[in-house]
């Protein structure tokens, strides 16, 4: 269900007092992207700064949000809290409202222990989405073990983990783990998307896709389709702008990017503040490099490849369908 490029959409406020939502902005933006071939879209997680959004904000993301898309492409829409009895109003409005799934942050600052942990990704599961976990220890403080996230896949409503914990070899596990399970990983880091794609990883929920949305679908499409080449091409065309967005914290250089770029973007609510000068001339020369026809036809292969070996072809089976 979840699977390829899914842009954790920012969320584009107005330049004014009151700094409330933009509506046009919003619906631009996400037009844009489902253009650009995106295969799903992420309302209201960390990067649509859902921590300082009100409920009726939340709300109404989400349902611009559905409303835009008009089935086009799924909608899996961010509702976690800390707090399981707010995450359960947020995930029942979104099932409402009509998104396809919830993103559920494992709980920060409280750090529940294990059996909370799953009393808490059961209890909004039971309420019969599809649920998406995200693992970020950076954010919340707690990393979700490959034991445990092999224990919550079981739930017939647990369908996938978004892993942001940046640990290649845990990510290994936790595909080598549940590949009797229908559930798959996404990748929630842009920069090390291609190789959870190699291990078996089913996509990506991207910030990167708010900027340049096509070469991060030409990037899964070609691992998909198996030019490897191509895709590490991509990745190394990419890695300058993946870097720029964690230049300051997540979603202030991003919201500046989508900005500079002429999409709407406002500015970032308090506790965070708006990227400085030289952060901001720093994005902009990054920006320059993107190409501005899209992705080119063909890329030069990198030397340090070499040809492929000559000899017998082993062909390996997959271990199960994506």
């Amino acid at each position: 269900m979840f699977e390829g490029v899914l842009p954790a959409i920012i969320t584009p406020f107005k330049r004014n007092s009151a700094m409330g939502l933009d509506v046009q902005g919003l619906e631009r933006n996400i037009g844009f992207l489902v253009s650009c071939g995106i295969h799903g879209i992420v309302p209201c997680g960390s990067t649509g700064e859902s921590a300082t959004l009100t409920f009726e904000e939340h709300e109404k993301v989400i349902e611009i949000t559905v409303d835009k898309v008009n089935g086009r492409i799924p909608v899996l829409a961010g509702t976690g809290s800390n707090n399981t009895a707010e995450a359960v109003k947020l995930t029942k409005a979104a099932k409402d409202i009509g998104a396809d799934g919830v993103l559920i942050i494992s709980p920060y600052y409280n750090k529940p222990n294990r059996s909370g942990l799953i009393k808490h990704y059961t209890k909004l599961a039971d309420l019969d989405i599809p649920v998406v976990m995200y693992n970020v220890p950076g954010r919340t403080g707690q990393n979700l073990e490959p034991d445990l996230v092999a224990e919550l896949a079981q739930h017939p409503n647990i369908v996938a983990i978004k892993e942001a914990s940046g640990n290649i070899g845990q990510i290994s596990r936790i595909i080598e783990e549940t590949q009797d399970d229908d559930f798959v990983v996404i990748s929630g880091d842009d920069n090390i998307t291609l190789p959870i794609l190699a291990l078996g990883g089913a996509g990506v929920i991207s910030v990167a896709a708010n900027v340049d949305p096509k070469r991060m679908v030409a990037l899964y499409e070609a691992m998909k389709g198996g030019d490897y080449q191509k895709a590490l091409v991509l990745h190394f065309a990419l890695s300058p702008l993946f870097r720029s967005m964690f230049i300051d914290t997540n979603p202030i250089p991003v919201k500046k990017a989508v900005e500079l770029l002429g999409m709407a973007g406002g500015p970032v609510r308090l506790p965070l503040d708006d990227l400085d000068e030289k952060k901001t001339e720093q994005l902009k020369k990054i920006l320059a490099t993107i190409p501005k026809k899209g992705v080119p036809k063909t890329v030069a292969p990198i030397k340090k490849l070499g040809k492929p070996a000559a000899g017998k072809i082993i062909t390996l089976q997959k271990p199960r369908a994506r």
